[in-house]
């Protein structure tokens, strides 16, 4: 497993209002759609391509476009909802499938409560939307979930990311013949007693979202 941690001015911009807890819901989703945006630049540098022959007003060349089959983007319900706009800005063309986990606040352990991907996903490759890398659970299972239906490549793209979650990723899947990179904003310091990032951003999803309920 791979580990990018995006050191640019712009990204830690971005990131320290996110973190702020005066900045509002609007306000936080606006700022992560930029964020995962700048995020996506790096994580998309080993996106497939093929070349293809085309004709400019000046004379004939060989360019790039993106390969088949498509990549796929797979955000995490809820929280990852709020980062799909800020990617497929950078990656139009590419397809949405959504996986619904919940992570049990007692055990840490995640489950998965929806789905809505292809059965058969051979061949490709996969960018997994996932606010906060703090356990590592949520996101390993659904590593597995696309492995499982026969991805070779995934990359995960985190706001936030902590050492300990980064350690249970890796481990969870060593066994994996896969590559699979996560790129972060930040590596924060820790996880606290209850699994959260510190210092963190809060609960993604209320504060992209609110507290439902």
């Amino acid at each position: 497993m791979r580990t990018q941690v995006v050191d640019h001015p712009l990204v830690a911009h971005k990131l320290t209002t996110l973190r702020d807890l005066r900045t509002d819901s609007p306000t936080f989703r606006s700022l992560a759609d930029e964020l995962v945006t700048l995020l996506a630049y790096e994580a998309t540098r080993d996106v497939r391509v093929e070349p293809i022959q085309i004709v400019t007003p000046v004379a004939p060349m060989t360019g790039t476009r993106l390969a088949s089959p498509k990549p796929l983007v797979v955000p995490i319900l809820r929280a990852g909802l709020g980062m799909l706009d800020g990617m497929m800005r950078l990656l139009p063309t590419a397809e949405v499938g959504f996986l619904g986990m919940v992570r049990n606040e007692e055990t840490l352990e995640a489950s998965t409560y929806a789905e809505r991907l292809p059965d058969d996903l051979s061949g490709r490759q996969c960018y997994v939307l996932d606010p906060m890398l703090a356990t590592g659970g949520t996101l390993a299972a659904a590593i597995r979930f696309l492995t499982d239906r026969g991805a070779d490549h995934i990359t995960a793209i985190c706001l936030l990311a902590a050492p300990e979650g980064c350690a249970n990723l890796e481990a969870a899947l060593a066994d994996l013949d896969v590559p699979v990179t996560v790129v972060t904003a930040a590596m924060d310091e820790r996880l606290n007693d209850r699994g959260y990032i510190v210092p963190g951003l809060g609960d993604a999803g209320d504060r992209l979202y609110g507290i439902a309920g």
